[in-house]
């Protein structure tokens, strides 16, 4: 029996090449998608999910409630790790880790000279964390504060193995002294969010400011903890919430412990609670697979149905013959289950074929591993959509009678018709959704590229002031200056990209009421950075060597003014960091930081020789300008690479996630359009089948084929347009949700929705049409033969 279905089965699937061809490609391209979904959404449930404590590992978070909401942080104190594993039974481990101020830097051996990412850490971060100590030991790896760990990759780089390394001495950044190598570790895995190729020990960075580092009101490393097993972590937050107060008067910050494997998706809070973050990407990309699938299901549903005519006499002379229904529905299924193995083989293909393109969207390193895992997965995910996709039309066409299919009439019922008008719109409720997705996704990230900063990022490159550019800066930025092609240079401690030189709550003011308070950003410039990136003030002037030393000079931000309540704020005095600064200026706001937050208040000094250098170029002489400014920075410091990035580029680069989720959202969304059209291909084909003499007759009457297209497209048209009709407030609703995230957005209007509908119907009536000009260019004498 099952090999008489078998051979049935593909006959069949050779016999109609066409309907083949169609399940196909639908199938394979929804299985294909649903592969590719499925390997992202993998990658990234599984960040930093590898340690061992992963369960009962959780980041201390800090938060601090202003008048114009909550703000929650990474950094803590720095004395909280070692604390809170003393005073809490709760705590088993703590460790504190702080990245390397001013980011990247140079590790130099003999000639050679890597850059690398460094973190501060203390003695029991291996304990914590489940990273590999390849050779030295966890007890004595600190024994003295110029020790130093170097991942297995940097160290072969720099010895030609990991065994030549330990206990060499390097040369970092500008350090006077040099490190010695006490271990080298392996380099984190790529689902670690963390990277890092060196690690220092965290007391060498306390000592280089000790009263700041053992201060209770400040923020600087973040804390990490394991608790003990059985810990009720809602029971532990509320303990802890107000820990640093018992510690200090002057502490603002309020904690709270968040799963450590969870921050990577869980990243996003609001007024100190955790409201989202990529992990809506991972739902949304979740859903859309699921979706796809469907509608591949779908497909397969409608183009099987529509070859009912062609098979209903051997269901009729099989039902003779002695088959019961179950046989046939088993048949059918049977035969649905190949065409789907079949599919996904060939979406098997797809999916190597273009897995390097998909990465490179992604900007990830995914790859297929057959293991007993993947393969499951891949053979429930095709026993489910064969099961999904058979059944309907297997119960349907099982269910003919003998007598009536024998005489070449095929059964139709009101439910019938509903089920596949109901699929159809189903389907392109998806399409408009994904159309009007995509539409207003482009619009969001068009506004992100073109909004007013508040300043200008172009032609503006930025490097690292380090290495032998410290002994001779004066002289660099001098030479600097003097480059033809060169427009202005200047320096910044931070990166108008996120980074900023400092925060502090800690801000006095003339005029400061008892319990106003004030949560301020911190941006160190040199002289002429606010000129260069043509920053605008609402009043007073901005730093200038020609009014003497700015050195006890401020200039504050609207926010910062706003946030004070000051009103003539210049000529009056702030206190900050043990200094009172006369105020300057007032800055217009302009954006430091992403699109996602608001501008928040800031106040700017005047402090010389920053560690990113700022150079404004000439556009029209760039690549000159670019190699002189790089001779000239090798001249000064040859041991180092001159590496400079463009401001424009490092403002794009904020938005890579939703460029991402751009770029799938138009993969997805013209594959979701793709499917649907070959559905509704596939429901042409069987409505033109169904009535295939009705057209005949009316053509031998007078019929145009104008009159006969029109006959077969007016009622795929009505169901385009309820589609159309039901996806335009669940897009409106679901694509809100997404934009209220941004602080700064556009708002949706009727042309989105328009364009969508608009274009929808054009599809349609291009699928369609090829199919309605077939049957209405056909002989009469062919559809009118009996048959």
């Amino acid at each position: 029996m099952f090999k008489s279905n078998f051979k049935i089965a593909w006959r069949n699937l050779i016999k109609d090449r066409l309907f083949t061809l169609l399940n196909l490609t639908g199938l394979a391209t929804g299985l294909a998608s649903v592969l590719f979904i499925f390997l992202w959404v993998k990658d990234e449930r599984s960040m930093d999910d590898f340690h061992a404590n992963d369960s009962r590992l959780y980041q201390v978070l800090g938060s601090i409630t202003l008048a114009n909401g909550t703000f929650t942080q990474d950094y803590t104190p720095a004395l909280l790790a070692e604390s809170m594993a003393k005073d809490l039974p709760e705590v088993e481990l703590a460790t504190a880790v702080l990245p390397l101020w001013g980011g990247p830097g140079v590790v130099s051996y003999g000639d050679k000279h890597i850059k690398g990412v460094a973190d501060y850490i203390d003695s029991s971060f291996f304990n914590v964390f489940s990273y590999t100590l390849v050779a030295g030991n966890t007890r004595n790896m600190f024994s003295g504060k110029q020790a130093i760990l170097l991942s297995d990759e940097m160290a072969i780089k720099l010895f030609g193995s990991i065994q030549n390394s330990v206990g060499k001495t390097i040369q970092w950044k500008d350090e006077n002294e040099p490190f010695i190598i006490a271990g080298v570790f392996k380099k984190p895995p790529v689902n670690s969010t963390a990277k890092f190729d060196l690690l220092f020990n965290i007391r060498l960075r306390a000592e280089q400011n000790l009263a700041e580092w053992e201060e209770w009101a400040n923020s600087n490393p973040s804390t990490y903890i394991v608790v003990k097993k059985g810990t009720d972590m809602d029971r532990f937050n509320k303990k802890i919430y107000g820990y640093l107060q018992t510690k200090s008067k002057y502490a603002v910050l309020s904690l709270q412990a968040a799963k450590y494997s969870d921050r990577y998706l869980h990243g996003k809070y609001e007024n100190g609670r955790q409201v989202g973050g990529r992990i809506e990407y991972v739902r949304l990309f979740s859903l859309i697979a699921i979706f796809i699938l469907v509608i591949a299901c779908i497909n397969f549903m409608n183009l099987s149905t529509a070859k009912a005519a062609r098979r209903a006499k051997e269901i009729g002379i099989k039902k003779v013959a002695g088959a019961g229904r179950a046989t046939l529905v088993f048949q059918y299924i049977g035969e649905s289950m190949l065409m789907v193995f079949l599919s996904a083989l060939l979406a098997l293909v797809i999916v190597l074929l273009l897995l390097p393109q998909f990465n490179s969207i992604t900007g990830k390193s995914l790859a297929i591993h057959w293991n007993m895992g993947f393969i499951s997965s891949i053979l429930a995910i095709t026993i489910v959509t064969g099961l999904i996709a058979g059944s309907y039309p297997a119960f349907y066409l099982s269910r003919f009678k003998p007598v009536t299919v024998l005489k070449g009439k095929l059964p139709a019922s009101l439910a019938e018709l509903w089920i596949r008008k109901g699929l159809v719109v189903f389907q392109f409720t998806l399409s408009v959704v994904f159309i009007i997705a995509v539409l207003t996704i482009y619009k969001q990230m068009n506004l992100v590229q073109t909004i007013n900063l508040g300043y200008n990022k172009d032609n503006i490159i930025s490097f690292k002031n380090e290495g032998a550019l410290n002994k001779s800066f004066e002289p660099f930025m001098s030479d600097l200056k003097n480059i033809p092609g060169v427009v202005n240079a200047s320096t910044f401690g931070g990166n108008m990209t996120g980074e900023m030189s400092g925060n502090t709550e800690k801000v006095n003011w003339e005029g400061k009421k008892p319990g106003d308070t004030a949560y301020c950003m911190a941006l160190d410039v040199d002289y002429g950075l606010l000129d260069m990136l043509d920053i605008k003030m609402a009043e007073g002037r901005t730093f200038s060597r020609q009014m003497g030393m700015d050195s006890l000079s401020m200039i504050l931000n609207e926010a910062a003014v706003a946030a004070m309540g000051m009103k003539n704020p210049v000529g009056k005095t702030v206190t900050v960091w043990g200094h009172t600064y006369h105020i300057i200026g007032i800055a217009k706001d302009f954006h430091f930081e992403s699109l996602y937050e608001k501008v928040k208040p800031c106040f700017i000094r005047c402090v010389q020789d920053n560690y990113n250098i700022f150079v404004k170029i000439n556009n029209a002489k760039q690549k000159e300008t670019l190699e002189a400014i790089g001779k000239l920075y090798r001249a000064y410091n040859p041991i180092f690479p001159f590496s400079f990035t463009f401001l424009d580029e490092n403002y794009q680069a904020m938005y890579v996630s939703e460029q991402r989720v751009a770029a799938l959202s138009r993969f997805f969304a013209g594959l979701t359009i793709i499917i649907s059209c070959l559905g509704l291909f596939g429901l042409a084909a069987f409505t033109a089948e169904k009535r295939k003499k009705e057209i005949g007759i009316r053509k031998v009457i007078g019929a145009s084929v104008a009159n006969v297209v029109m006959l077969l497209s007016k009622d795929f048209l009505r169901l385009v347009l309820l589609a159309v009709v039901i996806a335009f407030p669940l897009a409106w609703w679901a694509l809100n949700q997404w934009l209220n995230g941004f602080a700064y957005r556009i708002h949706l209007n009727a042309a989105v929705f328009i364009t969508a509908g608009v274009s929808i119907i054009a599809i349609t009536l291009l699928t369609i049409g090829i199919q309605s000009v077939k049957a209405a260019v056909a002989n009469p004498a062919e559809s009118l033969r009996t048959e």
